[in-house]
């Protein structure tokens, strides 16, 4: 997308958002309308679904919604093939294609790009987005990151070429660093980003030359990066904070208001959907992005329709999220979001000072046999993975190549005096409260 059509795009949506509630959910439900009959023309998995629930072509377009077949993750992955509308498509070469592929930027099949999922609830997921899906995606994310300026303003902002840094996990194909980067390209602004695995004498290093006035990342980085500037004493440039891919609590809103003095936007998003929702003013609530989605709560459960992604069409696909509706003065869909993932980060004390590791760092271990794991931190030296195998034959071949990969990622963090131990377990259970499984625990299991 060119700079003009992307800021014409932009424009076209920020009206779209201010038109009254009806409006909008007038355009959802003809958009809706759109995914189910384009969905029963190209899925054999939705066609015979649908006609299974006794919904054939002629009453798509009247049904309601609540009448269609539900979805969920174990149904998505065992039937895959069947639910993508591109018969060239087959799961087991898209995982493949996401594990033998460094650059998030290729193209699956030379034409989709390929989002993986954090692996949060089980096996992790492959997702994937046409082009004109994915000019979607970034679109939101521009909106969702400026939703609180006026379209004069944001064209005043874009035109003094933002300095924005990214401090997340963007080693691999997590879709918000693969999103914000295509999405900061497209406004043209300076980018740099910052791994959460770089040791904290480089964010210094970045921080002083890059000068960034913009810092987008996970709730947990950009706290990392408020206490360092604080320690630092450092000049604060930040104008503007956008947090993503964890919950962001009012306590650390307030601590990030009160470090930067500058408004924080947080934008929701999912692998299944990467434009969900946000969030400018915890007033109001996270006002979701009802041109993109259709989105119901069914006895407490989220069940998520993606109204642009024809690609592979998701349609009241179930996501372990919880929503509570609220009453919203300006009628914009406006909801909490509570029982997501929240991930803590291990602080470590070594003889060059406090050092961390971040859970994301370690999430991507992949080792034959290894079926799932945790972390636990033991003393303010040391941790062990709590591992579960596939075959427990296997657990002196996975303790030493595990240990081999974790020696690596402890002494590329700065962590090479921590201790760091193996333990096996029969099962590994997602934590009640949330359907999640989480990859830090505190205590035993």
């Amino acid at each position: 997308m060119n700079y003009a059509r992307l800021l014409w795009q932009l424009y076209r949506k920020k009206q779209l958002m201010e038109k009254p509630q009806e409006q909008v959910q007038a355009l959802q439900e003809k958009k809706l309308r759109k995914m189910l009959l384009y969905a029963y023309d190209h899925s054999a998995y939705y066609r015979e679904a649908f006609e299974t629930a006794g919904i054939t072509a002629d009453r798509i377009g009247t049904t309601p919604l609540d009448h269609f077949p539900t979805l969920n993750k174990e149904l998505l992955m065992e039937h895959y093939d069947e639910i993508v509308t591109d018969p060239n498509i087959r799961q087991s070469e898209l995982r493949s294609f996401g594990e033998r592929s460094s650059d998030s930027a290729e193209l699956y099949l030379g034409k989709y790009h390929v989002v993986h999922s954090s692996g949060s609830t089980g096996v992790p997921r492959y997702f994937l987005y046409d082009e004109r899906a994915w000019e979607d995606v970034i679109l939101s994310v521009i909106h969702g990151a400026l939703c609180d300026l006026s379209f004069r303003d944001i064209l005043k902002l874009l035109a003094g070429k933002p300095r924005i840094l990214y401090i997340a996990a963007t080693d691999g194909r997590y879709g918000g660093a693969m999103a914000v980067h295509d999405g900061i390209q497209g406004v043209r602004a300076e980018q740099r980003f910052l791994d959460i695995d770089t040791p904290l004498s480089k964010w210094l290093e970045t921080v002083r030359e890059f000068k960034p006035n913009i810092i987008i990342g996970y709730p947990s980085a950009i706290k990392i990066f408020a206490e360092l500037m604080e320690a630092e004493k450092a000049a604060n440039q930040i104008e503007r904070v956008v947090t993503c891919g964890e919950p962001l609590t009012p306590g650390m809103r307030s601590y990030f208001e009160s470090v930067f003095h500058a408004p924080v936007i947080n934008y929701y998003g999912a692998s299944e959907s990467l434009a969900l929702g946000a969030q400018h003013n915890a007033a109001d609530g996270m006002v979701l992005f009802d041109d993109m989605n259709r989105i119901e709560l069914i006895d407490g459960e989220m069940y998520i329709t993606c109204l642009y992604n024809f690609a592979q069409p998701l349609i009241r696909y179930h996501i372990s999220d919880k929503l509570i509706p609220r009453a919203s003065n300006n009628g914009s869909h406006s909801v909490d979001v509570v029982l997501c993932r929240e991930e803590d980060v291990l602080w470590f004390e070594t003889k060059n000072g406090r050092e961390y590791l971040h859970p994301l760092s370690v999430e991507g271990l992949c080792v034959d046999g290894l079926l799932d794991y945790q972390f636990r931190k033991d003393s303010d030296s040391s941790f062990e993975m709590i591992a579960q195998l596939s075959d427990i034959t296997l657990s002196d071949q996975v303790r030493q190549t595990v240990t081999r990969q974790m020696r690596s990622v402890l002494e590329k963090n700065g962590l090479r005096d921590i201790a760091f131990t193996v333990r096996f377990v029969n099962q590994i259970l997602p934590d009640p409260r949330t359907g999640k499984k989480s990859l830090i625990i505190n205590g035993g299991i």
